[in-house]
């Protein structure tokens, strides 16, 4: 909370002031994402979910039609699409002044939920790689982004775990793509996520999560997505299902080292651990 940099996400009139941390809610509108629960695929369900997480202090709804866990099966483009649609006519009928972020690394993607449905933000978990048009696209849509870092594809990323220098690597990774974003017109908002377990090992994970604060440096909202994944529950030898305890410790680690957005699950239970730092340190 200590770094020096704009806090204020501004999209479509809406603004979140991430000086005290953000929680985004995932809604994965996918038959296979790695964690049972998050997977809504009819409208009822997405609408249920939806409310309970706003409800709960969700700031923000990132919609997800496109597994990305470790060797995910590939969603073609249309289905994808078809996946989103149902996902945002349900959630704009419902709460239309929702602030909606949506997880693709596909321009197409983005630019329907963008131009069809007033999504905004776009959370790209290639930052560009793995969609030449992706920031062409963001330059004309004019959104804040979520900018990522991975390498290769979802089937391919856990073989390439191998980086002269972790930290400094994914820090180069960033300012390039910032900079090559920058280049394309795009005028908006970026968000830095480090990308947990993505290309990373379990050790790599942690050793990100330790350096977090580094990436303040690059003068943006740092997102940490870390619920209910790998890094936990391996460790902890138990299951998905059972790692909210783990993931409520990491994130409270997480905020103390300079995240503004917690992308999460279990929303009540991450807004408590926001308030809880937040009282802490206004002592």
């Amino acid at each position: 909370m200590n770094g020096e940099y704009n806090k204020f996400i501004v999209s479509r009139g809406k603004i979140i002031d991430t000086s005290t941390p953000a929680v985004m809610a995932i809604i994965n509108i996918t038959p296979d994402s790695f964690y049972a629960d998050s997977r809504k695929q009819e409208e009822e369900e997405i609408v249920r979910s939806v409310r309970k997480a706003l409800d709960d202090g969700a700031a923000i709804i990132d919609l997800g039609a496109y597994s990305t866990r470790p060797g995910a099966d590939t969603v073609s483009p249309d289905e994808e699409m078809r996946r989103m649609r149902l996902a945002l006519t349900a959630v704009r009928s419902a709460f239309p002044d929702t602030t909606v972020s949506i997880d693709t690394y596909r321009a197409c993607v983005a630019e329907m939920a963008v131009s069809e449905f007033g999504a905004d933000i776009i959370n790209d978990i290639s930052a560009g790689t793995l969609d030449e048009a992706m920031f062409p696209t963001m330059a004309r849509l004019q959104v804040p982004y979520i900018m990522m870092h991975m390498r290769g594809t979802p089937q391919t990323m856990q073989q390439m775990t191998q980086y002269d220098d972790l930290i400094p690597d994914i820090l180069r990774f960033f300012a390039g793509r910032t900079e090559r974003l920058r280049s394309a017109g795009f005028d908006r908002e970026i968000i830095i996520d480090p990308g947990f377990g993505f290309a990373k090992t379990t050790e790599q994970n942690f050793e990100l999560l330790d350096n977090l604060s580094v990436f303040q440096c690059l003068k943006a909202p740092i997102l940490v997505g870390i619920s209910r994944k790998t890094m936990i529950w391996k460790t902890l030898g138990i299951t998905p299902d059972e790692a909210l305890n783990g993931t409520t410790a990491l994130n409270c680690f997480a905020l103390d080292r300079g995240a503004d957005i917690l992308r999460v699950h279990d929303v009540k239970e991450a807004v408590e651990a926001v308030r809880l730092f937040s009282a802490l340190h206004k002592r």
